[in-house]
């Protein structure tokens, strides 16, 4: 009888890897009858009206929207994604050789990483960070090395300690501003050093963008790397279609990302899923030219309801302690009710209370003792999730 617990036929690389903490308890939630969920970041928003008609017209007029794409995507859609990023960063890139259209950022770094990682490569990623961006290091047979944020000062990072993070096995360095799980939001300043350290060791920056137009009153603090020329030989650059255009479902992003690297990261794309689903690129397309109004009013609704969000959290300091997040959708509470881990803390809260966060544990070592709770979900979720907790904790 077999005793390997992942049992026959299983490679060592995928036995090692956990499923994200975010889906587990995604699915555990499922299963619990009425349960309230901060779990997923899956916003409450309908994809705009314009991406929907503009996409009903296509199936009825284009003969080939249920075809194959180019690997690379489709070509009006590379020269659009070009021009918008001429638009937000004054920087030019070539729709053939820079900008591929990938199924959301989760595949577009997927693909990024098999093009650039050898096993024993290591890529340095905030410490909490993005919990499925320290498994794809893992699944290529890279090791994360976790870069840890200050939770005294608001998640700052320490950039003192960066260079001495790097070895020579490093290859990369992963970024999301705002972040995930934490919403902070790294300044022009600090990522600018950032860029000038991995020029001066040779490092790539891929810079995972979703929440680029969630940054409530601190707009003006928003800063993309990728708009700075000196460092474009440095920077992939990923947005997605999934948050700001709530378009998860559809699996459509971009990247924009040096010519040698474009050439391998689509050959790994052809292999994965031969192509962007061509539906999903055609709502990609009529997003980038139409009319983003719906922006100013889901960035209103997530605004009230990280408002909202805080004031449970106040009314709970016995159970949780938080830094206000200055941009995304998530908070990232440090649990100082009595408790063991992260993970059996979120398990029972879920089994007797039936509210569902995610463990801290999932997002780095320095996310242990902590949950994520995105607040993208509805005013009534957040609001029975907190009803419950302060039952099942009273003060």
């Amino acid at each position: 009888m077999d005793s390997d617990p992942n049992g026959p036929w299983v490679a060592a690389r995928a036995g090692q890897v956990a499923i994200s903490a975010i889906k587990e308890m995604a699915m555990l939630s499922a299963k619990v009858e009425g349960a309230a969920s901060l779990a997923w970041g899956l916003p409450s928003f309908q994809t705009p009206e314009p991406i929907r008609k503009a996409v009903e017209a296509q199936l009825e007029s284009d003969p080939e929207i249920g075809m194959y794409a180019l690997p690379d995507g489709l070509p009006e859609l590379r020269a659009a994604v070009a021009e918008r990023h001429r638009e937000s960063t004054d920087i030019t890139v070539d729709p053939d050789d820079n900008v591929m259209i990938t199924a959301g950022n989760m595949e577009g770094v997927n693909c990024l990483l098999q093009a650039i990682l050898d096993p024993g490569d290591e890529v340095i990623v905030t410490d909490p960070g993005f919990v499925s961006h320290i498994e794809q290091i893992r699944v290529h047979g890279g090791t994360p090395v976790f870069w840890p944020m200050d939770e005294a000062a608001d998640w700052q990072i320490d950039l003192d300690a960066l260079p001495g993070l790097v070895t020579d096995r490093t290859k990369a360095i992963i970024l999301v501003s705002p972040s995930n799980p934490t919403g902070k939001i790294f300044s022009r300043d600090t990522l600018c050093q950032v860029g000038a350290i991995a020029q001066e060791h040779g490092l790539l920056v891929i810079i995972d963008d979703p929440y680029r137009y969630f940054t409530y009153e601190n707009q003006t603090r928003y800063f993309n790397l990728a708009s700075e020329p000196e460092f474009a030989g440095n920077v992939a650059y990923l947005f997605t279609f999934s948050k700001c255009f709530a378009m998860s479902g559809w699996r459509v992003g971009y990247m924009i990302l040096p010519a040698h690297l474009k050439r391998q990261a689509v050959k790994l794309h052809d292999l994965t899923m031969i192509c962007t689903p061509r539906i999903s690129q055609v709502a990609a397309l009529a997003a980038l030219e139409g009319d983003p109004e719906h922006l100013s009013e889901f960035e209103a609704i997530l605004e009230r309801r990280r408002k909202l969000i805080c004031e449970r959290l106040d009314a709970v300091p016995h159970v949780f302690q938080y830094v206000k997040p200055e941009g995304a959708y998530y908070v990232f509470p440090r649990i100082v009710a009595q408790h063991t881990n992260s993970s059996a803390f979120a398990r029972g809260l879920l089994r007797e209370a039936r509210v569902t966060v995610t463990p801290g544990r999932a997002f780095g070592p320095s996310g242990e003792n902590h949950v994520r709770m995105a607040f993208c979900v509805s005013d009534d979720a957040i609001n029975l999730a907190f009803d419950r907790i302060e039952k099942h904790f009273p003060a």
